[in-house]
């Protein structure tokens, strides 16, 4: 079985070995709640969401069938617990960017190769906290699938090096890095990582009788949910390309070499002994929908016209501020010149960020990433023929709409170790400090 835990819904989905799909849920979750640059969710919720989704799962497939569980959760979202998980403050959520003067320390003395970039890192939260005193009564900082993982086991202060990567562990070396201290970072409240899809232990027996799983279930290492979708879609040699048309635009590919340029908005996940780089626009869906809903997307796109371009030149942003290719808080989105009619408008926007998806692969391979061979697409965006024709003409390569796109079936994939063999090379679990 497999978990995505979203900010408002926990989805998931039951895999025979074959890797096929036997059964898939989902579960509400409240939205964050929203103070300016503050966002914040009761991390109950998603115990509650999780409930939800495997019970109803477990009624489709019958308990018996259910031999391991991972869970996938947002990137960077983190919470303080104490020594029985019990959280000592709201999970800070993955977009929570209070931490602006901590992540500018952190900035300072942080390696070019450090994942823990700006005030959204996980890192640069668990300084906002410290700087509160809130770390004074925890002894736990999780991230949110670390936390669910807990309750799950009654293993506290596991995770692994996915989601760490924005707390700062260095994930080349596999070790956390010596210039925590320069920060003071509390490290004894940092947890131990493990491989993604490394056995961490079987569910609690409490666990076990509260959501109907069997008490051999084994829960293993998760990992995030950007990686997750990535591991859905299937591609693994160097030179493929990922991209979801989501909210936003977010691009992976996968490099023989570490690519970490903060500048640019780029980092990289470990594979094994290969590396997932990538990074992702503020461009995407969000900026659509403020001109056109999905009923007029979709009436329009029968009219657009792939093969031949407007010849305008935008760069849609739903707001000021950039993070990939080009990590610029200051840019400002272009839409103008204004066309006579709607239809054009929209292809033009289409165009603009199909643009922007091609600019951000040539910016992966001038820092080091293959050039590109063929890029498979998920996300809502990817069901949109004309959008697809319009971005294969200006990428220049095949694009082809991923069989699965959701992170729930990668995280299913990952418990079911159909990537023992990618992450084989890599078998340290790094010690808690």
């Amino acid at each position: 079985m497999g978990v995505d835990l979203g900010t408002t819904g926990c989805r998931a989905v039951a895999i025979n070995d074959r890797g096929e799909l036997l059964a898939r849920t989902q579960s509400p979750i409240p939205a964050p709640l929203k103070h300016g640059e503050q966002v914040t969710q009761d991390p109950t919720l998603w115990w509650k969401a999780l409930g939800g989704s495997i019970t109803t799962l477990l009624a489709k497939i019958g308990p018996e069938r259910v031999h391991a569980l991972a869970i996938a959760g947002t990137s960077g979202t983190l919470l303080l617990c104490d020594e029985r998980g019990y959280p000592v403050t709201p999970a800070l959520m993955y977009n929570d960017s209070r931490a602006v003067s901590e992540a500018q320390a952190i900035a300072n003395v942080a390696s070019g190769c450090c994942g823990a970039q700006g005030p959204t890192s996980s890192l640069a939260k668990l300084k906002w906290l410290q700087h509160k005193n809130m770390d004074k009564k925890a002894r736990h900082a999780l991230h949110q699938a670390d936390w669910v993982t807990g309750r799950l086991t009654g293993l506290w202060g596991q995770s692994d090096y996915h989601n760490c990567l924005k707390l700062g562990f260095d994930v080349e070396h596999r070790q956390w890095p010596t210039w925590f201290a320069e920060l003071e970072i509390n490290t004894g409240l940092l947890p131990r990582v493990h491989t993604p899809g490394e056995p961490i232990g079987t569910v609690s027996a409490d666990s076990a009788r509260t959501l109907g799983l069997p008490p051999t279930t084994q829960i293993v290492a998760g990992t995030t949910d950007g990686v997750a979708e990535f591991l859905s879609v299937g591609s693994t040699t160097p030179g493929q390309g990922a991209t979801s048309l989501g909210s936003t635009l977010v691009l992976k590919m996968v490099s023989e070499q570490p690519i970490f340029s903060p500048q640019h908005g780029v980092y990289s996940h470990r594979l094994g002994n290969h590396w997932l780089a990538g990074g992702a626009s503020n461009s995407g869906g969000k900026a659509l929908l403020q001109y056109f809903d999905t009923a007029q997307m979709m009436e329009m796109t029968p009219h657009l016209d792939p093969e031949n371009f407007t010849g305008l030149d935008y760069y849609p942003l739903p707001q000021v501020g950039e993070r990939f290719p080009t990590n610029d808080p200051k840019l400002l989105p272009k839409l103008e010149p204004l066309p006579s009619d709607s239809i054009t408008f929209f292809q033009g926007m289409l165009e603009g960020i199909a643009r922007i998806e091609a600019n951000g692969y040539q910016r992966l391979t001038q820092l080091g990433a293959p050039s590109l061979t063929q890029v498979l697409t998920t996300g809502a965006g990817s069901q949109n023929p004309a959008w697809q024709r319009i971005r294969q003409r200006i990428l220049g390569v095949e694009i082809k709409k991923a069989r699965f796109g959701a992170a729930a079936y990668g995280s299913a994939l990952l418990a079911a170790g159909m990537f023992r063999n990618t992450f084989a090379e890599v078998t340290h679990t790094a010690t808690k400090n």
